[in-house]
């Protein structure tokens, strides 16, 4: 399998290449130039395994939540890549992938993500660890920091929710945190791990239905009943 793997939906920015078991990554933390660095990471990430776009299998991104603009442009950039090389595409959530990282590096199998919403809000989603897949349990959400709302069990907490609204995500979450990294970030070497079992099962979509996932415009859209 041949799998690129794009997140720019937070300060973070990373491109990550899966070749047969071989991965190849870039990633920085630069909070903007998102767009230059994603098309230069790609051609690094090629180059170093000795392969061109159109030798993909797929391409997956990060469609948010998150940043409007990192969601945008990683969405916008993915789009462009696929089309030229007539690639299909496997779109996953920045809260699966922090939680993804989570089990990553320390093996937590429930994992509460959290990210910074901005306007004393935040994203956030519950997901569990399945054969080493995280996944979403219930739905994700946008709400105040206190607004969330506590589920059964002890759950780790990942993201910059969590180094927001430190002490307001504690008592909402009724002493269930068993531990935080307060500092996590999306990283496409996570989306690899995510994707990959989707596009095995035909979970994929074309370039022009590869789209950008807000949460806070689609609850403004039910409020307004549009």
């Amino acid at each position: 399998m041949k799998l690129l793997a794009i997140d720019a939906a937070t300060e973070a920015c990373s491109v990550a290449l899966l070749v047969a078991d071989t991965v190849y990554e870039r990633h920085v933390i630069s909070p903007r130039g998102h767009a230059q660095r994603l098309l230069t990471m790609v051609d690094e990430v090629t180059t170093d395994a000795g392969i061109n776009l159109q030798s993909l299998d797929a391409i997956a991104f990060d469609r948010g939540p998150g940043s409007f603009t990192g969601v945008r442009i990683g969405t916008s950039v993915t789009q462009g890549l696929a089309f030229g090389a007539d690639l299909p595409v496997i779109p996953v959530s920045s809260l699966g992938t922090i939680a993804q990282g989570v089990w990553r590096e320390s093996a937590q199998e429930q994992v509460l993500s959290v990210i910074d919403a901005r306007m004393g809000e935040v994203y956030w989603g519950y997901y569990k660890s399945k054969e080493g897949v995280m996944a979403l349990q219930g739905t994700e959400h946008v709400s105040k920091a206190e607004a969330i709302t506590p589920a059964s069990g002890e759950w780790y907490g990942a993201g910059t929710g969590w180094h927001a609204y430190p002490s307001i995500l504690q008592s909402a979450m009724q002493g269930k945190c068993v531990g935080l990294d307060t500092e996590r970030l999306p990283q496409a070497v996570d989306i690899l791990a995510l994707a990959k079992p989707r596009f095995e099962a035909g979970e994929y979509v074309s370039a022009d239905q590869a789209l950008p996932t807000y949460l806070r415009n689609e609850v403004a859209k039910k409020q307004s009943g549009v």
